[in-house]
Protein backbone atom coordinates (compact mmCIF):
# COMPACT_ATOMS: atom_id res chain seq x y z
CA UNK A 1 0.00 0.00 0.00
CA UNK A 2 1.06 3.58 -0.71
CA UNK A 3 0.31 6.62 1.45
CA UNK A 4 -0.02 9.98 -0.34
CA UNK A 5 0.40 13.25 1.57
CA UNK A 6 -0.01 16.82 0.30
CA UNK A 7 -0.11 19.70 2.79
CA UNK A 8 1.45 22.32 0.51
CA UNK A 9 -1.63 24.59 0.51
CA UNK A 10 -4.41 25.29 3.01
CA UNK A 11 -5.86 21.86 2.13
CA UNK A 12 -4.86 18.44 3.37
CA UNK A 13 -4.97 15.97 0.50
CA UNK A 14 -4.13 12.45 1.55
CA UNK A 15 -5.03 8.94 0.49
CA UNK A 16 -4.11 5.28 0.65
CA UNK A 17 -3.75 3.31 -2.58
CA UNK A 18 -3.64 -0.47 -2.75
CA UNK A 19 -2.70 -1.86 -6.16
CA UNK A 20 -4.95 0.22 -8.43
CA UNK A 21 -7.62 1.16 -5.90
CA UNK A 22 -8.05 4.21 -3.68
CA UNK A 23 -9.19 2.68 -0.41
CA UNK A 24 -9.31 5.82 1.71
CA UNK A 25 -8.81 9.56 1.32
CA UNK A 26 -9.17 13.00 2.88
CA UNK A 27 -9.68 16.32 1.10
CA UNK A 28 -10.20 18.91 3.81
CA UNK A 29 -9.34 22.59 4.20
CA UNK A 30 -7.39 22.99 7.46
CA UNK A 31 -5.70 26.36 6.95
CA UNK A 32 -3.98 27.49 10.17
CA UNK A 33 -5.02 24.22 11.84
CA UNK A 34 -2.84 22.16 9.49
CA UNK A 35 -0.08 21.62 12.06
CA UNK A 36 -2.47 20.43 14.77
CA UNK A 37 -4.99 18.48 12.68
CA UNK A 38 -3.20 16.93 9.69
CA UNK A 39 -1.80 13.95 11.57
CA UNK A 40 -5.13 13.34 13.31
CA UNK A 41 -6.92 13.29 9.95
CA UNK A 42 -4.41 10.79 8.56
CA UNK A 43 -4.76 8.60 11.66
CA UNK A 44 -8.57 8.69 11.35
CA UNK A 45 -8.28 7.60 7.73
CA UNK A 46 -6.27 4.57 8.86
CA UNK A 47 -8.79 3.74 11.58
CA UNK A 48 -11.78 3.99 9.25
CA UNK A 49 -10.17 1.49 6.90
CA UNK A 50 -8.91 -0.78 9.71
CA UNK A 51 -5.30 -0.34 8.64
CA UNK A 52 -2.07 -0.34 10.61
CA UNK A 53 0.81 2.05 9.87
CA UNK A 54 2.87 -1.07 9.15
CA UNK A 55 0.62 -1.83 6.15
CA UNK A 56 2.18 1.06 4.22
CA UNK A 57 5.15 0.07 2.03
CA UNK A 58 5.82 3.40 0.31
CA UNK A 59 5.07 7.08 0.96
CA UNK A 60 4.56 9.78 -1.65
CA UNK A 61 4.81 13.35 -0.37
CA UNK A 62 4.38 16.67 -2.13
CA UNK A 63 7.46 18.69 -1.20
CA UNK A 64 6.45 21.98 -2.85
CA UNK A 65 5.85 24.57 -3.95
CA UNK A 66 3.30 26.40 -1.81
CA UNK A 67 2.96 27.34 1.82
CA UNK A 68 6.32 27.17 3.62
CA UNK A 69 4.65 26.00 6.83
CA UNK A 70 2.35 23.56 5.04
CA UNK A 71 5.18 21.97 3.08
CA UNK A 72 7.24 21.49 6.24
CA UNK A 73 4.32 19.78 7.97
CA UNK A 74 3.81 17.22 5.21
CA UNK A 75 7.51 16.56 4.75
CA UNK A 76 8.00 16.14 8.51
CA UNK A 77 5.10 13.69 8.78
CA UNK A 78 6.38 11.68 5.83
CA UNK A 79 9.99 11.61 7.03
CA UNK A 80 9.09 10.64 10.59
CA UNK A 81 6.70 7.92 9.43
CA UNK A 82 9.17 6.53 6.89
CA UNK A 83 12.11 6.58 9.31
CA UNK A 84 10.07 4.85 12.03
CA UNK A 85 8.98 1.98 9.79
CA UNK A 86 11.89 1.91 7.33
CA UNK A 87 9.72 2.88 4.36
CA UNK A 88 11.02 4.52 1.16
CA UNK A 89 9.71 7.90 0.07
CA UNK A 90 8.96 9.49 -3.29
CA UNK A 91 8.77 13.28 -3.38
CA UNK A 92 6.88 15.15 -6.09
CA UNK A 93 5.66 18.55 -7.24
CA UNK A 94 2.23 19.76 -6.24
CA UNK A 95 1.99 21.61 -9.56
CA UNK A 96 2.52 18.36 -11.43
CA UNK A 97 -0.15 16.72 -9.26
CA UNK A 98 -2.56 19.47 -10.30
CA UNK A 99 -1.85 18.84 -13.98
CA UNK A 100 -2.18 15.06 -13.60
CA UNK A 101 -5.63 15.47 -12.05
CA UNK A 102 -7.00 17.61 -14.89
CA UNK A 103 -8.66 16.00 -17.92
CA UNK A 104 -8.51 18.83 -20.43
CA UNK A 105 -7.32 18.40 -24.02
CA UNK A 106 -5.02 21.42 -24.01
CA UNK A 107 -2.01 22.95 -22.25
CA UNK A 108 -2.39 22.67 -18.47
CA UNK A 109 -1.33 25.61 -16.30
CA UNK A 110 -1.37 24.87 -12.54
CA UNK A 111 -1.01 28.05 -10.49
CA UNK A 112 -0.65 28.90 -6.79
CA UNK A 113 -0.81 32.44 -5.46
CA UNK A 114 2.59 33.53 -4.08
CA UNK A 115 1.46 37.10 -3.22
CA UNK A 116 2.79 40.48 -4.39
CA UNK A 117 1.92 39.74 -8.05
CA UNK A 118 3.98 36.54 -8.01
CA UNK A 119 2.78 32.99 -8.50
CA UNK A 120 4.10 29.47 -8.40
CA UNK A 121 3.30 28.13 -11.83
CA UNK A 122 4.14 25.70 -14.59
CA UNK A 123 2.87 24.61 -17.98
CA UNK A 124 2.30 20.97 -18.91
CA UNK A 125 1.31 19.42 -22.22
CA UNK A 126 -1.88 17.41 -22.54
CA UNK A 127 0.15 14.23 -21.90
CA UNK A 128 1.46 15.75 -18.61
CA UNK A 129 4.99 16.54 -19.80
CA UNK A 130 6.75 19.71 -18.67
CA UNK A 131 6.56 22.53 -21.22
CA UNK A 132 7.51 25.30 -18.78
CA UNK A 133 9.08 23.99 -15.60
CA UNK A 134 7.73 24.91 -12.13
CA UNK A 135 8.90 28.38 -11.09
CA UNK A 136 8.28 31.25 -8.72
CA UNK A 137 7.65 34.06 -11.20
CA UNK A 138 5.82 37.32 -11.70
CA UNK A 139 2.37 36.93 -13.19
CA UNK A 140 3.48 38.97 -16.22
CA UNK A 141 6.26 36.44 -16.93
CA UNK A 142 3.81 33.54 -16.96
CA UNK A 143 1.39 35.52 -19.12
CA UNK A 144 4.22 36.11 -21.60
CA UNK A 145 4.67 32.34 -21.87
CA UNK A 146 0.91 31.80 -22.22
CA UNK A 147 0.69 34.33 -25.06
CA UNK A 148 2.64 31.90 -27.22
CA UNK A 149 0.01 29.15 -26.78
CA UNK A 150 -3.13 28.73 -28.89
CA UNK A 151 -5.13 27.33 -26.00
CA UNK A 152 -4.64 26.53 -22.32
CA UNK A 153 -6.52 26.17 -19.07
CA UNK A 154 -5.61 27.59 -15.65
CA UNK A 155 -5.85 25.17 -12.73
CA UNK A 156 -6.12 26.90 -9.37
CA UNK A 157 -8.05 27.28 -6.15
CA UNK A 158 -6.62 30.77 -5.60
CA UNK A 159 -7.66 34.24 -6.71
CA UNK A 160 -5.00 35.01 -9.30
CA UNK A 161 -5.26 37.72 -11.93
CA UNK A 162 -4.42 35.66 -15.01
CA UNK A 163 -6.61 35.70 -18.09
CA UNK A 164 -7.94 32.43 -19.44
CA UNK A 165 -10.36 29.60 -18.83
CA UNK A 166 -9.91 28.00 -15.44
CA UNK A 167 -10.92 24.99 -13.41
CA UNK A 168 -10.67 24.41 -9.69
CA UNK A 169 -8.21 21.84 -8.41
CA UNK A 170 -9.77 18.62 -7.16
CA UNK A 171 -6.94 16.09 -6.80
CA UNK A 172 -7.39 12.69 -8.39
CA UNK A 173 -5.25 10.90 -5.82
CA UNK A 174 -5.30 7.57 -7.63
CA UNK A 175 -4.04 9.15 -10.87
CA UNK A 176 -1.36 11.10 -9.01
CA UNK A 177 -0.11 8.03 -7.15
CA UNK A 178 -0.09 5.87 -10.27
CA UNK A 179 2.28 8.32 -11.98
CA UNK A 180 4.41 9.33 -9.00
CA UNK A 181 4.88 5.71 -7.87
CA UNK A 182 7.16 5.14 -10.87
CA UNK A 183 9.60 7.85 -9.75
CA UNK A 184 12.77 7.05 -7.83
CA UNK A 185 12.45 6.33 -4.13
CA UNK A 186 14.80 7.95 -1.63
CA UNK A 187 15.58 7.55 2.04
CA UNK A 188 13.75 9.76 4.57
CA UNK A 189 16.98 11.70 5.21
CA UNK A 190 17.10 12.81 1.56
CA UNK A 191 13.63 14.37 1.55
CA UNK A 192 13.66 18.16 1.54
CA UNK A 193 11.14 20.93 0.82
CA UNK A 194 11.32 22.47 -2.65
CA UNK A 195 10.03 25.98 -2.02
CA UNK A 196 11.14 27.38 -5.42
CA UNK A 197 11.99 30.64 -3.63
CA UNK A 198 13.83 31.91 -0.58
CA UNK A 199 11.98 32.02 2.71
CA UNK A 200 11.12 35.49 4.03
CA UNK A 201 13.84 35.13 6.66
CA UNK A 202 16.40 34.34 3.96
CA UNK A 203 15.23 37.25 1.82
CA UNK A 204 15.50 39.67 4.76
CA UNK A 205 19.17 38.73 5.23
CA UNK A 206 20.06 39.58 1.63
Amino acid sequence: MILYIDTSTSFLYTGIVDNNSLIGSRKVELGPLMSSNALNEIASMFEENKLSPKDIKKIIVVNGPGSFTGIRIGVTIAKTYAWSFDIPIIQGSGLEAMAISTDENTFLVPVLDARRDYIFGAIYTVDKKEYYSPKHVEITELESQLSELDDYIIITNDEVNIKGRRVTYDPDILKIVNIFREYDTISPHQVNPDYLKLTEAEESRM
